[in-house]
């Protein structure tokens, strides 16, 4: 639980939104595994599934990794095994079985964790400069540290296609992912190893923007599509609206440049269309951040949306709320009225 704690307040501070679950309630996609915990990627952010494999006996270690692997889309492109960085656990057996259960051809089981002083020099494992079994590892009562040659501790590794490098710093756990991050190789190990991976595959984060006064003048440096007039006058559906800036780009603002039109009908019109586009891009690639103006404009947009419950996450300025969707995404509110400062 701990290490699955661990890899979540990692990919928490580097900006993923982070589920922590257990094994029985495994109903994803796709998998990032650990000794004593499974996470899980999703387009959303990351799920950390803790297992307690560890605890097991090696056999009950499998079945479990093969139960949860058995749910997920084979060979997913983000998978991750996080083991204990003092190599316990039934390391050969769990990897073997998501290896065999995903279809990756080959394994990285790097356990080092340069950042706390536990490092690997020619196969030798070392904790705070001293070979690991002359530590009080070799009392762990489960798992006692009786060599600290990795071929030793796992002698059936290579032949299993498990690959074990040296790693003396952050900097050479880079390297072994440079080296090896070929979309067919399995990745276990520690969180030094889990934190460049997420270097690697850094988080784009996207924002979507609903300007829905038409008084609105916001100092934007991201892409903006205009409202076509066909649509504002009511002439065109939403076809016209060229929003492909946001696939492309990751962030975008729909604005409306027109105000020649006034009445009732015609704000009711401009709020709807404001809204159902914003559906139709929510559907097609879920923001992280939705940023809306204007009181109405944001009543139509969430009822469309079906975000009937948020939660309060911060006040940025006064008037100016953002608050968190169940599904993650953060909304801000801004009254159309109030000027663009932040």
């Amino acid at each position: 639980m701990t290490g699955a704690a661990e890899i979540a307040g990692i990919a928490f501070q580097r900006g993923w939104p982070v589920q922590l679950t257990d094994g029985s309630s495994v109903a994803c996609s796709t998998l990032a595994n650990s000794g004593s915990s499974v996470a899980c990627g999703f387009p959303a952010g990351i799920t950390v599934i803790a297992t307690d494999l560890r605890s097991m006996t090696e056999t009950d270690a499998v079945a479990e990794t093969r139960r949860i692997t058995s749910r997920l889309s084979p060979l997913t492109p983000h998978l991750f095994l996080k083991t204990d960085s003092a190599l316990r656990g039934h390391v050969v057996g769990v990897l073997t079985a998501v290896m065999q259960s995903m279809g990756y051809n080959r394994a990285v089981y790097l356990p080092a964790n340069p950042s706390k002083g536990r490092i690997i020099i020619d196969g030798i494992y070392y904790f705070n400069g001293t070979p690991i079994h002359e530590t009080d590892f070799r009392f762990d009562p489960e798992f006692p540290a009786t060599t600290s040659v990795l071929s030793e501790r796992f002698p059936d590794a290579a032949e299993k296609g498990i690959i074990m490098p040296d790693a003396a710093s952050v900097d050479d756990i880079s390297r072994v992912v440079s080296s090896y991050d070929d979309g067919r190789t399995l990745f276990a190990g520690a969180a030094d190893l889990f934190e460049q991976l997420l270097l690697t595959h850094r988080k784009i984060n996207k924002t979507l923007i609903l300007c829905g006064s038409t008084q609105s003048r916001p100092p934007l440096d991201i892409p903006i599509a205009p409202m076509p007039r066909e649509i504002y006058d009511g002439d065109s559906d939403l076809s016209l609206w060229d929003t492909s800036a946001y696939i492309a780009t990751g962030s975008l603002a729909l604005t409306i440049p027109y105000t020649h039109r006034t009445g009732r009908e015609v704000a009711v019109h401009l709020r709807s269309m404001m809204a159902a586009k914003a559906c139709e891009l929510v559907a097609e690639s879920c923001p992280d951040h939705l940023v809306i103006e204007g009181g109405a404009t944001a009543w139509a947009t969430l009822r469309a949306l079906g975000w009937s419950q948020l939660d309060v996450n911060a006040q940025l300025a006064p008037g100016v709320v953002r608050l968190q969707a169940a599904c993650g995404t953060l909304v801000t509110l801004k009254p159309g009225s109030y000027p663009w400062t932040l």
